[in-house]
């Protein structure tokens, strides 16, 4: 069943967030991936909403939120997600995103442990040292080509499997590059921000400071996955699960499978 997709805005300290919800039930709190927004979320929400309230939020400077002028850490989306939950009345949650979100999840069940009760954490990004992190964003940004002002160009599936396969799902279709390539397009030349946030932040310490029932859930090709066990070293109590055949943006392509492990662990 497909539900319906409602949207709003919340005030927040960056100004006004726009998110995107459906279903009703427990709450669960959805951040996105890096250069993209809620949008992308759409099929994650609906496949969540038929067991809880999902909410996903634009971070600022994405989607239909306000931008930025300033630098944000990891942290600073984090609390975009629990302004917003101020805004709609939402006391506690759980917490889930993928990629750049899972960074924010783990923000959130560090910082708010009295909001947020459980985290899933889908295909978390690890840089191994600052260098390590520079050389890869340097690495994506080769493969994200700009107009002559900077501002970001579309790109076409063909571009992206030919020469950035391992940031796309298994089977990309043209519609889910179009939804990137807009995402992009609203981001504008701020699209770096959230990779200088997770740059900066420290995914082994937030790892250690989660105290709540955690689930890691990874595609089976998701480049980052080599660093599981190290992550869950920081996070004894942590579960890992795998998606067979996921790789990137499993959000959007293997929705019903992240929402299938999400309502197991959550309830």
């Amino acid at each position: 069943m497909t539900l319906p997709i409602e949207r709003g805005l919340a005030k927040t300290f960056a100004g006004h967030i726009h998110w995107r919800a459906c279903g009703s039930g427990p709450v669960v709190m959805v951040s996105h991936i890096n250069q993209q927004s809620s949008a992308l979320m759409i099929e994650l929400l609906q496949a969540l909403g038929q067991h809880f309230r999902a909410v996903a939020i634009d971070y600022p400077s994405h989607g239909h939120s306000d931008h930025i002028d300033w630098q944000p850490r990891i942290e600073d989306y984090a609390r975009a997600v629990i302004e917003t939950m101020d805004s709609l009345g939402i006391e506690r949650a759980f917490a889930l995103g993928e990629a750049v979100g899972a960074a924010v999840s783990i923000a959130l069940g560090a910082g708010w442990p009295r909001r947020i009760d459980k985290v899933a954490l889908v295909n978390t990004p690890y840089f191994t040292d600052a260098d390590t992190a520079t050389r890869d964003i340097a690495d994506i940004a080769k493969v994200r080509p700009t107009d002559a002002t900077g501002f970001p160009a579309p790109r076409s599936i063909e571009f992206l499997l030919q020469n950035d396969p391992e940031h796309a799902p298994m089977q990309p279709s043209q519609s889910w590059m179009d939804r990137i390539n807009t995402a992009q397009f609203e981001i504008g030349r701020d699209r770096w921000q959230a990779m200088q946030a997770l740059a900066k932040f420290d995914t082994l310490n937030g790892m250690a400071a989660l105290r709540c029932p955690t689930l890691m859930l990874y595609g089976e090709h998701f480049i980052y996955g080599r660093h599981r066990a190290l992550l869950q070293a920081k996070c004894p109590h942590a579960r890992i699960e795998i998606v067979s055949a996921g790789r990137f943006c499993m959000s959007w392509e293997r929705a019903k499978e992240v929402a299938g492990h999400a309502h197991a662990f959550f309830h």
